[in-house]
């Protein structure tokens, strides 16, 4: 599975936007893709597309829940373009099961039955739907169940306390959307899908995640995600990570060791044991500064380093966001492929480089910034 997906992209904030839930392409502010886009993600290094969907608002009444034709047929258009690239492309369930706030509803579903019902026909008949519009396509492409599905807590909310019913709830979910997609046949039949856990935690699933019965062997893949440290690599209240930072301006502890502990779990409780795992959403904030854009090169390179040592193939997340600091996760333009600053190119060459090169992990250690 490594080999077939390796280092991918994610067009985010793009068909998973959405306000007053109705999800609309240029929702949140990023202007249309087109196949140029995808053209020049494949060319800055990149092997797969995880395109985040958000199908709210285009979604007809039951029990037929009928996808409105105009926004299935963009979804596929965006499919085409990976397609026509050379790249491989992802697509699922995103904000539809944001914060258990919509249809998707985990917290409702863990504690009524009838929500949990209700719930399950949806999904089948959605990813039905869905599975039927693609099955004559090849095994390019991916369908991912949902993304990160939790309660509004972020894995530290009420499925702490509720005696596993929330996890028992998506298991059923991910098992309703295997035997969807399944039984449309065509290459459907046979297609990888990606099954995430709660939150696509790594330390949940390994306490909680069960993988669905499939008929096909050796065709499921646990979805996990990490921005890890969080105050590093999202909020970017830290601004330095690694060894050779200034312990004022890092988290505290080995840095380094707290990425290659995550991996070794991932693979010591899923790959080792004939699991694959991807992780579909990864990524570092941009930064303002040379000294601060050098350790996000830094983290990037070790991050993408250590998730191939490891056998995990890892999508960095980009959201369109200009600037630097908090959820500023800009690196191509949606519009055009072009890279969206020198910074961001100089983050996404890093990565690709490294991914690909010979060095180990430990070369890249030993190459830290040090001012």
């Amino acid at each position: 599975m490594l080999e077939k997906f390796g280092l991918g992209w994610n067009l985010g904030n793009q068909m998973d936007a959405f306000n007053n839930g109705v999800s609309g392409e240029t929702a949140w502010g990023n202007p249309k893709a087109t196949q140029t886009t995808f053209n020049k993600v494949k060319a800055a290094g990149f092997t797969t597309v995880r395109i985040p969907v958000t199908w709210m608002g285009h979604i007809g009444d039951a029990p037929e829940y009928k996808i409105e034709e105009a926004w299935l047929n963009r979804v596929a258009e965006l499919v085409g373009y990976a397609e026509n690239a050379g790249l491989n492309a992802v697509i699922n369930m995103h904000h539809d099961g944001g914060d258990s706030k919509y249809w998707l509803n985990i917290k409702g579903a863990a504690n009524n039955a009838e929500i949990q019902a209700q719930v399950l026909a949806q999904i089948e008949a959605m990813w039905t739907q869905i599975a039927e519009k693609f099955k004559d396509k090849g095994d390019f492409l991916v369908f991912e169940a949902f993304n990160e599905i939790h309660d509004g807590g972020w894995g530290w909310g009420t499925n702490r306390e509720d005696g596993g019913k929330q996890y028992k709830c998506l298991n059923e979910w991910n098992q309703k959307f295997v035997d969807a997609v399944r039984a449309t046949g065509g290459n459907n039949a046979t297609r990888i899908l990606g099954i995430p856990a709660y939150c696509t935690n790594v330390d949940i699933a390994i306490e909680n995640f069960v993988m669905p019965e499939d008929a096909a062997e050796n065709r499921l893949m646990l979805s996990v995600h990490s921005y890890d440290p969080y105050d590093y690599a999202l909020s970017a209240t830290k601004s330095e990570w690694g060894h050779t930072a200034d312990m004022s301006k890092k988290v505290s502890g080995d840095n380094e060791l707290q990425i290659r502990t995550m991996f070794e779990k991932i693979y010591v409780n899923f790959i080792e044991k004939g699991i694959p795992v991807y992780m579909g959403e990864f990524g570092c904030v941009n930064r303002a500064t040379e000294r601060e854009q050098a350790f996000q090169q830094y983290y990037l390179k070790y991050f993408t380093k250590a998730a191939k040592e490891y056998g995990v193939p890892c999508f960095i997340w980009d959201n369109g966001a200009d600037g630097a600091g908090n959820e500023c996760h800009a690196f191509i333009d949606h519009a055009t492929g072009e890279y969206s600053s020198a910074g961001a190119e100089a983050a996404i060459r890093a990565m690709t480089t490294a991914y690909r090169s010979d060095y180990s992990l430990e070369d890249i250690y030993n190459q830290a910034p040090i001012f």
